[in-house]
């Protein structure tokens, strides 16, 4: 019996050194060493403090700032410990309810807006974490943006061209605007500030 149980516990002890130690260090060291920012959460720090990750979207509602895309998580918008969307089909009535409401606060917060509002910046992602959104649906806000910040409207324009991001390695998805990094540069242009909001 014994001789059977040790090859059975050696082999228990030696996986659990190799998968729950020694794998486990190797990739947090390789992933500090190669990509130490994104491995940390691929934060934004202002002042040597974090307002926020690349990766999360934050809830903007003041008129001076481009809106992300809506967030279904519970209990709060953008909350990253309950990741998902409303799970609520298209026929929904609830559904069809939160996106007629988040229409009627677009349409109040710019009464003057032009055109059809973008879908995502009434619809939640899946994820209810989405930090983007497309060039088009961030330039539908800019008479809103520019108005409340007393900025020309082609200034703010620049600085979404310029926050700009094209499809992943040129391949996979859509061009995106990161909304806190947007909205972090239309701070600095207030200030004067010249900081990269990437970083």
């Amino acid at each position: 019996m014994i001789s059977l149980l040790r090859p059975a516990i050696v082999i228990f002890v030696l996986l659990t050194v190799i998968t729950g130690i020694l794998y486990p260090l190797a990739t947090t060291g390789i992933a500090q060493l190669a990509f130490p920012h994104q491995a940390n959460g691929s934060l934004i720090v202002r002042d040597g403090k974090a307002v926020g990750s690349e990766l999360i979207g934050q809830d903007f509602d003041a008129p001076g700032y481009f809106r992300g895309r809506p967030s279904a998580t519970g209990p709060m918008p953008y909350n990253a410990d309950a990741s998902s969307g409303s799970n609520l089909g298209p026929s929904n009535p609830a559904l069809i309810g939160a996106v007629e409401q988040r229409i009627a606060a677009l349409r109040a917060a710019d009464p003057d807006a032009r055109g059809l509002i973008p879908s995502e910046l009434v619809m939640a992602s899946s994820s209810g974490l989405d930090p983007d959104i497309s060039p088009r649906a961030a330039r539908w806000q800019v008479p809103r943006v520019a108005r409340a910040r007393g900025m020309s409207e082609d200034d703010v324009d620049a600085l979404i061209a310029a926050h700009a991001l094209g499809p992943s390695l040129g391949l996979f998805g859509e061009p995106r605007v990161n909304v806190l990094a947007l909205n972090l540069a239309l701070d600095d242009a207030r200030s004067g500030a010249a900081h990269n909001p990437r970083r």
